[in-house]
């Protein structure tokens, strides 16, 4: 675990305060984890290009194979 001395802004302090009271946590370092990890998944989760959207759906238009043995079928084994 990283500690670290920080300066934030008082409407920082009262959104930070919002998220403990929000989550019932016990502490500010609770709240600044919750808003790391939600911000994180917006942030981090790549966005869908329209172009790949489109072969997909695309793709669910197309017929589809029964395969009871995937292996004999393709030459695997």
């Amino acid at each position: 675990m990283v500690k670290a001395i920080v300066d934030i802004k008082k409407e920082a302090n009262r959104v930070i305060n919002i998220v403990k009271a929000k989550y019932g946590l016990e502490t500010k370092s609770q709240a600044i984890n919750v808003m790391a990890k939600q911000f994180g998944t917006f942030l981090l989760e790549p966005e869908l290009k329209p172009e790949f959207i489109k072969e997909l759906r695309k793709s669910e238009k197309e017929k589809t194979v029964k395969v009871k043995n995937f292996a004999k079928r393709y030459g695997l084994k």
